[in-house]
C-alpha cells in the first residue's frame, strides 16, 4: 500500500504545479485585461485646466507716443518779390508783435509803385478835363447850342474819367500795400525758432519765375510758446477715456527723471483708416520755455475702467466659425462653449464685455479636438509647471 502511494505521489505534485502556474496566468491576464480597460476609460477622458473670469481692472493706462508743438507757429513768407536787404532776427531770438525781421530791397516793386502814382495822376488830369467839358456842354444846352445827346456823351465821359480815376488809385493802394511788405515784422510775441534766409538772397512772393518750384521762399518761424500743444494719436479702442478733464503724464528724453502735466484739449472725432488712431489734442503750461516744438514725447494716460468686464487669459479663447468663444464645463464636468464678446487683447490677457458669470470654469489650452457637450476631468497642474501671470507677462 505505501508502495502504491509513493507511485502517484509524483505525477500528482506535476498536475498541481500545473494548475497553479495555468490559474496564475489566466489570473494575470485578466488582471492586465482590466488595468488596460480602466487606462483606456481614463484616458477617453481628457484631463484639462480651468480658470475662473476676473473683475476687470479699476483703471485703464497706456503710454503712447506724442509730438510737442508751439502753440502758434507762423512760417513768415515774403509779400514782396526782391533781396534781403538786412536781417535783425536770429534763431532763438525773442521778438514782440510788429517787431522787424528783415527788409527787403524790391528795386522792381519800387519802379511799378512809381508808375501807380503816375498813372493816378494822368488819370485825374484826365478826369478834371472831363468834369470841365462836361460843365461847358451843359452851359450851351441852356441856349439851345447843343444837342441833348452831345450833352449825355459829355456826362458819360466823366463818369469814366472818374471810375478809371478811381481804378488807378486802387492800384496805388495795391502798390502802397505792398511797399509796406518790404519790411518783414513778427505777427505776434513769440521765438524765432528758423531764419532761412541771408543778405542778399532773392526771396518770391509766390508763383514767380526765381522760385524753383513757383512757391513763395519761407523765411522766418516765429513761435508762440508760452503754452504748448501736445498730439497723440490714440488707438480706437481706448477713445472712450479721452474726456474732458483727463490728464496725461509726460516725459521728454532731454528730461529724464522729470514728468510735465498736460490737460486734455480736443479730439477729432474721426479715425484714420489706415491706423486706426484718433489725434488728440492736449495743452502743456510752458511759461519757462523749456519744452522746444517738435519735441518727442512719452505720453501716459490712465481713466476709469468700463463697468461688467470681465478678464481672461488670452489662451482660453476659441476662434470658431460662429465667431470668439470660450469652453466652459458644466457642474456634470461636460463641455460647453460659450459665445462671448471680447474688448482690449493683448498677449496674456483679454477683456471680456459680455457672455460670461462668475464662476465660470473656463478651460485654459482648450484642446484643438474638444467637442461640445464632451466629458472632461479638472485637474491641478503640477507644482513647476503653472505659470503664474506676472512670470508670464516677465
Amino acid at each position: 500500500m505505501a508502495r502504491s502511494s509513493r507511485k502517484y505521489f509524483g505525477p500528482l505534485i506535476c498536475v498541481g504545479v500545473l494548475v497553479l502556474a495555468s490559474g496564475y496566468v489566466i489570473v494575470g491576464r485578466l488582471y492586465s485585461a482590466h488595468e488596460v480597460a480602466k487606462v483606456t476609460a481614463y484616458n477617453a477622458i481628457p484631463n484639462v485646466e480651468v480658470v475662473t473670469p476676473e473683475p476687470g481692472a479699476k483703471t485703464v493706462a497706456l503710454t503712447l507716443p506724442g509730438t510737442i508743438e508751439a502753440w502758434y507757429q507762423a512760417p513768415i513768407y515774403p509779400q514782396a518779390s526782391g533781396y534781403v536787404k538786412m536781417w535783425y532776427k536770429d534763431f532763438g531770438a525773442e521778438v514782440k508783435s510788429g517787431d522787424v525781421l528783415a527788409d527787403i530791397n524790391a528795386p522792381g516793386l519800387d519802379a511799378q509803385y512809381a508808375q501807380a502814382k503816375a498813372d493816378l495822376q494822368a488819370q485825374e488830369a484826365k478826369y478834371n478835363l472831363t468834369v470841365v467839358s462836361a460843365d461847358r456842354w451843359h452851359a450851351m444846352a441852356k441856349s439851345q447850342a447843343v444837342s441833348g445827346q452831345s450833352v449825355s456823351v459829355a456826362d458819360a465821359n466823366r463818369k469814366s474819367g472818374y471810375a478809371e480815376m478811381e481804378a488807378s488809385q486802387h492800384n496805388l493802394d495795391r502798390f502802397e500795400a505792398l511797399e509796406k511788405f518790404k519790411t518783414v515784422v513778427a505777427p505776434f510775441d513769440g521765438i524765432v525758432t528758423s531764419r532761412l534766409i541771408n543778405v542778399g538772397d532773392y526771396v518770391s512772393a509766390g508763383g514767380g519765375e526765381h522760385s524753383t518750384n513757383g512757391d513763395a521762399n519761407q523765411m522766418f518761424v516765429v513761435s508762440d510758446m508760452h503754452k504748448m500743444r501736445l498730439f497723440v494719436s490714440v488707438p480706437e479702442v481706448f477713445s472712450y477715456m479721452l474726456k474732458p478733464g483727463l490728464t496725461a503724464t509726460v516725459s521728454v528724453p532731454q528730461f529724464p527723471g522729470r514728468t510735465f502735466e498736460a490737460q486734455f484739449l480736443t479730439i477729432a472725432k474721426g479715425y484714420d483708416p489706415n491706423t486706426r488712431t484718433a489725434v488728440t489734442e492736449f495743452t502743456i503750461d510752458n511759461s519757462d520755455h523749456l519744452l522746444w516744438p517738435g519735441t518727442f514725447a512719452s505720453v501716459h494716460l490712465a481713466a476709469p475702467a468700463e463697468g461688467g468686464v470681465w478678464k481672461i487669459p488670452t489662451s482660453t479663447l476659441v476662434f470658431q466659425e460662429s465667431g470668439m468663444q470660450v469652453a466652459v464645463v458644466g457642474s456634470d464636468n461636460h463641455v460647453h462653449f460659450h459665445s462671448i464678446s471680447v474688448g482690449r487683447m493683448a498677449d496674456t490677457h483679454t477683456d471680456v464685455l459680455s457672455g460670461l458669470q462668475p464662476g465660470d470654469r473656463i478651460i485654459r489650452n482648450p484642446p484643438a479636438d474638444l467637442l461640445d457637450g464632451q466629458e472632461v476631468r479638472i485637474v491641478q497642474p503640477a507644482k513647476g509647471y503653472e505659470r503664474t501671470d506676472e512670470e508670464i507677462e516677465g
